[in-house]
């Protein structure tokens, strides 16, 4: 068996980018992935302009006391004229400084009377005024290439007026499930039944990565079968999904249909829950076999097949940060594989992150990886005492 690095490393040798591209509105490009880096062509913002509601002045002449006359009111969109000596201008938030102003006092510093203000502080040239360029000049690259755009990514790309964004076209991912006891929601169980939970599952997480998925649903346990859902999966995706049937029962036909058909060259991985988990070609089309059991689905691929889309799309940086937190819990089971523990963050007594596990880490139990904030990340044949400090991955960095 590999270990989970080595899989890992593996195959993301083995994820190809795409390399057609199309150009969308920027409004709709959340989830892209950028094809060319976007660079400015202007400054932002574009002048000197205010950061707060208040008055613009010279800071030399905000003597204690001084009362100074309004000489101007200048709201955003508007631009002033030069501020007159021994005058301030009425300022609002965003709009630009007036010649001559070298500082912005808050309106809550400010006593008016009549058509004059009081100035009760002492400002700093420079105070409350936001430079032009201090963001982005021109010629900066605001976003790079294989950036997967999100909301402020959206936002920064419009504040230097770009419309639209080149991005790699959409990964069609294609999916189907094995088992014979399988049976859609909506529809009665029969004796020996289950429903379809994985294909719901492998929906949200294909399609959480601004894929397209193309749903096969579940094929009958025969290698018939298999194999032609097979060659239709592969016929019109980039990559193949499966959940289930790459074991060694004599039901799980799904390995050797990808055997028939292409090439294996992976095959188990040493870890819980997991460890049948196959990658392989199928003519043009990579695949990757994930296990059945609900909790394995879910854990492997967002171990490895999240990393492997997000390459294929185009996306640089494919690897979820991990972080340490404190086990509130003891682990004295070590085993021959790496476990991934589904467990949830609360406060300790000394305001610590602390992670506590489910009740019950069976692959089956799919209420863990609700109830769950991550997977707690241990070692082969390591221990946990409480109190210790553990690796933790946040669902917040591995879904969508």
């Amino acid at each position: 068996m590999l270990t989970v690095d080595q899989l890992l490393e593996e195959l993301l040798k083995r994820a190809r980018g795409l390399t057609q591209t199309e150009v969308v509105p920027a409004e709709l490009a959340f989830g892209r992935v950028l094809a060319q880096p976007q660079v400015s062509t202007i400054s932002v913002p574009p002048l000197d302009n205010s950061a707060m509601d208040g008055y613009a002045v010279r800071a030399a002449e905000c003597a204690p006391d001084a009362l100074l006359a309004v000489s101007q009111r200048i709201a955003a969109g508007q631009v002033g004229g030069a501020l007159a000596t021994g005058s301030v201008a009425r300022i609002f938030t965003g709009a630009p400084v007036p010649p001559g102003a070298d500082a912005v006092v808050m309106q809550e510093y400010c006593s008016v009377d009549g058509d004059k203000v009081q100035i009760n502080h002492q400002p700093k040239s420079g105070e409350n005024i936001r430079r032009a360029g201090e963001d982005i000049r021109p010629g900066d690259t605001i976003l790079a290439a294989g950036t997967r755009l999100d909301a402020a990514a959206m936002g920064l790309a419009a504040s230097v007026g770009l419309a639209a964004l080149p991005v790699y076209r959409r990964l069609k991912v294609a999916s189907f499930s094995t088992g014979d006891e399988l049976v859609q929601p909506g529809t009665a169980l029969g004796a020996g039944q289950i429903y379809n939970s994985n294909r719901y599952t492998l929906a949200g997480l294909v399609q959480g990565l601004g894929c397209e998925w193309l749903d096969l649903g579940s094929v009958p346990d025969t290698l018939a079968a298999t194999l032609a859902a097979l060659q239709r999966a592969a016929a019109m995706a980039d990559v193949v999904i499966t959940s289930g049937g790459v074991s060694v029962g004599e039901e799980d036909h799904v390995k050797a249909a990808v055997e028939q058909l292409g090439k294996i060259d992976m095959w188990k991985v040493a870890m819980k829950p997991g460890k049948p988990l196959v990658y392989g070609r199928v003519v043009e089309a990579d695949f990757i076999g994930l296990p059945g059991n609900p909790v394995s689905t879910f854990v492997t691929f967002v171990l490895f097949a999240r990393p492997f889309l997000l390459k294929r799309m185009g996306v640089v940086d494919v690897l979820p940060k991990t972080y340490w937190v404190t086990a509130a819990f003891d682990w004295t089971k070590p085993g021959q594989r790496r476990e991934f523990l589904r467990a949830r963050l609360q406060a300790g007594q000394g305001g610590e992150l602390e992670a506590q596990l489910f009740h019950n880490q069976s692959s089956g139990v799919l209420t863990s990886a609700v109830w769950a904030d991550g997977l707690v990340d241990i070692d082969i044949g390591h221990t946990v005492t409480r109190g210790e400090l553990v690796r933790f991955i946040p669902f917040s960095e591995v879904l969508g």
